[in-house]
């Protein structure tokens, strides 16, 4: 039952990353994604929502399966170095952080859920206030570049020779 599982599951990851949408270059991804992401104040919720869901999600998974949530970061990591050798770099830091976290955290699914909740009434009410729905709507691809969003943004901020990707980038 749990091979079986555990092969579906790898088909369909193999459809999803297989698609043809995911020859995009990462500017492309990066011009789309922030054509919903222009307001100050939703993107501030973002820098700090994105990061939660994902902590969260690694939680949850971690929790039911060590083995799938290793193999998820993985293939999400190919995902991001087919987009950017140096911010794949500086996701597989972050991911390693919160693994690490995850695993020296004595708390139960329930508080990756309460995260994982909050977080998401974060990112619609930051929405809310741009006036556009998220762009997981359009793509559900999106939900893998709203991490490497952040970090592009969050380089921008801290390293002074990184040049940020994202449209009206980081002005506050």
């Amino acid at each position: 039952m749990t091979l079986k599982l555990f092969f579906g599951i790898l088909k369909k990851l193999k459809k999803y990353y297989c698609k043809e949408s995911t020859v995009k270059s990462i500017d492309e991804w990066f011009e789309e994604y922030s054509d919903s992401h222009q307001n100050q104040t939703n993107k501030k919720i973002h820098w700090v929502c994105v990061p939660a869901i994902l902590f969260s999600i690694i939680g949850i998974l971690a929790h039911f399966s060590t083995l799938l949530t290793a193999l998820l970061l993985v293939l999400t990591l190919v995902f991001y170095a087919r987009l950017d050798i140096v911010l794949a770099v500086a996701m597989a830091a972050l991911l390693a952080v919160m693994a690490w976290l995850i695993i020296i955290l004595p708390v139960g699914v329930g508080f990756y859920i309460g995260i994982f909740v909050i977080a998401w009434i974060g990112q619609f009410y930051g929405h809310k206030i741009e006036g556009k729905k998220p762009s997981f709507f359009k793509d559900l691809q999106f939900l893998l570049i709203g991490p490497v969003w952040c970090m592009d943004a969050y380089l921008a901020k801290v390293l002074p020779k990184w040049k940020s990707r994202q449209k009206l980038a980081i002005t506050s």
